[in-house]
């Protein structure tokens, strides 16, 4: 249920309890005319319904395809690395929440984001509080879009994301929130959101967002997310596809 949670699913699944009560009633009551018209539109549906709900269906089978036996850790961080890792990104959003600069920056995990690092400027540079400051200085080249880090390395930057489609959102999101959104619906990626209005710090994550994130709960987060148990090492996910 979590995956169609939030979608147009909820209201097709009512749609369709509806449907099939009536025709169970029709039945029943031997409403020929009635019974015939609903098998028709039953039909229709099962041709149409992948169509109309394809963005749903494939974040389904994505989400399937997350699971431990297709896992391929990629990037190995020992845990000095992977400290020197968080700690400068956690920098970074200070000065930046603290200038209200704004910024969206993208942490790549198991499931490959690739086709969205093709949409902006390849960097491949090691992660540092500076570097990532520099890039969300307002008027500079790579200041619109996303950074996107895989392993200590910023990959790219100005990358363009996909905006979410959950119909419940609220209208007081911006660009960067709903970009946020709607990667981490289609990826098991971390997305961190810097407002550019108020300097709030906010967390996407399958296509769940928190907000209002002070330093200390951000680093726990990022921690618990990008270590495995595995004592000689930490990985970093990575689909390279």
């Amino acid at each position: 249920m979590m995956i169609i949670k939030g979608t147009r699913a909820v209201q097709l699944i009512k749609g369709l309890a509806v449907l099939i009560l009536v025709s169970l009633i029709s039945n029943w009551m031997g409403l020929k005319t009635i019974a015939w018209i609903l098998a028709i539109l039953q039909s229709v549906l099962v041709v149409a319904l992948p169509v109309v709900f394809q963005p749903e269906l494939r974040r389904a089978l994505e989400r399937l395809g997350r699971g431990k036996f297709f896992a391929k850790p990629m990037v190995m961080l020992n845990r000095e690395a992977l400290e020197n890792l968080v700690n400068e990104v956690i920098r970074a959003i200070r000065i930046i929440s603290k200038n209200s600069l704004g910024a969206l920056i993208i942490l790549e995990r198991e499931i490959g984001v690739n086709d969205f690092i093709e949409t902006g400027i390849k960097i491949d540079g090691l992660v540092s509080a500076e570097f990532l400051v520099n890039i969300f200085i307002p008027k500079s080249p790579l200041h619109d879009g996303a950074v996107i880090i895989r392993g200590d390395r910023i990959i790219a930057a100005s990358c363009f994301l996909p905006l979410s489609e959950n119909p419940n959102l609220s209208k007081e999101l911006g660009t960067r929130h709903r970009a946020a959104l709607g990667l981490t619906e289609q990826s098991d990626a971390i997305a961190i959101i810097i407002s550019e209005e108020t300097g709030v710090i906010s967390v996407a994550e399958e296509g769940r967002l928190t907000r209002y994130l002070d330093e200390a709960t951000l680093k726990e987060i990022l921690n618990k997310r990008l270590q495995t148990k595995d004592t000689s090492g930490i990985s970093l996910f990575n689909w390279r596809s």
